[in-house]
């Protein structure tokens, strides 16, 4: 059974960083990454990471966020520098298994105040 933990989130200042972790469990994954959705919104990409290497980013986070993966854990990091206001959401782990359906985690939600 596929499960995804994450950590990390929490409330910062405009300027401010977090990391976000996610460990997952269950499977060997493809790609992983994070999406958020903010209130009122739907769900958006934020990055995802595929063999480790290949990294893909929303051009809104791209200079301020990074994405990066130890495979040995299959856990995956997010990153988040310069964080802006409109950067508040719940942020959604993602994890695509090699063969079956990708798997999402809880949510942990990311406050920035200006």
């Amino acid at each position: 059974q596929v499960q995804l933990v994450e950590s990390g989130g929490g409330l910062v200042q405009a300027g401010g960083s977090l990391r976000l972790s996610c460990a997952a469990s269950g499977s060997i994954f493809a790609i992983m990454g994070w999406y958020r959705q903010a209130p009122g919104k739907q769900r958006e990409l934020v990055a995802t990471i595929s063999g480790g290497i290949s990294s893909n980013y929303a051009d809104s986070v791209k200079g301020r966020f990074t994405i990066s993966r130890i495979d040995a854990r299959n856990t995956v990091y997010l990153q988040m520098n310069s964080l802006k206001p409109e950067d508040t959401a719940v942020y959604y782990c993602y994890a695509k298994p090699i063969i079956g359906a990708p798997a999402w985690g809880q949510g942990t939600q990311v406050t920035v105040s200006s």
